[in-house]
């Protein structure tokens, strides 16, 4: 009897921990359906980081950003910036901020965009006509267009608040690359 009672045990705790790590997952699994957002499966990040460098000349930008997928033609976001720049010998530059961007696919390789972006630019010159700072804020307004393959969008964008020697950017029409995973 002993023996029989032995060999139960041994063989149901042998079943136990066999079937047990099957529990625990399939417990996970049904767990992890249940709190699953759905919010973050139509979330995107993406975003651009800029390097250049020439004589004695220095541009460095990140600038990340995310947006919502509200269904397959329009989506809205938020973005970073960050940029340093520097000229040697004639003035150093700390450009950072954020911007809002609504997105429209009207067909799957076409994406139309509007965006409104603040900076606040802090420059030091040093060069021929002394030594001043110039603070600042920039607006822009940008209304662009672009070809679109996967995650990645190629085009051009226009900024309707440009005014020539005023501001950060050196021509209201800008190219660019965007890119969202």
């Amino acid at each position: 009897m002993k023996k029989n009672l032995i060999l139960f045990l041994t063989k149901s705790l042998f079943f136990a921990f066999l079937i047990t790590p099957f529990l625990v997952v399939n417990a996970q699994e049904d767990a992890s359906i249940k709190t699953k957002n759905p919010f973050w499966e139509n979330v995107q990040f993406g975003g651009g980081l800029g390097l250049g460098f020439g004589s004695n000349f220095t541009n460095i930008t990140v600038a990340p950003s995310g947006i919502y997928n509200f269904n397959e033609y329009f989506s809205a976001g938020l973005g970073l910036q960050y940029s340093y720049v520097k000229q040697k010998g004639y003035y150093q530059s700390n450009i950072y901020g954020g911007s809002i961007i609504a997105l429209f696919n009207p067909i799957r390789e076409i994406q139309i965009s509007t965006e409104i972006e603040q900076l606040r630019v802090n420059s030091k010159y040093d060069g021929f006509y002394g030594n001043f700072n110039d603070d600042f804020w920039n607006t822009a307004l940008f209304i662009g267009a672009g070809y679109r393959t996967n995650n990645v969008t190629l085009g051009v964008r226009y900024n309707v608040l440009h005014k020539d020697n005023d501001g950060v950017y050196a021509d209201a029409l800008i190219p660019f690359v965007r890119v969202y995973f």
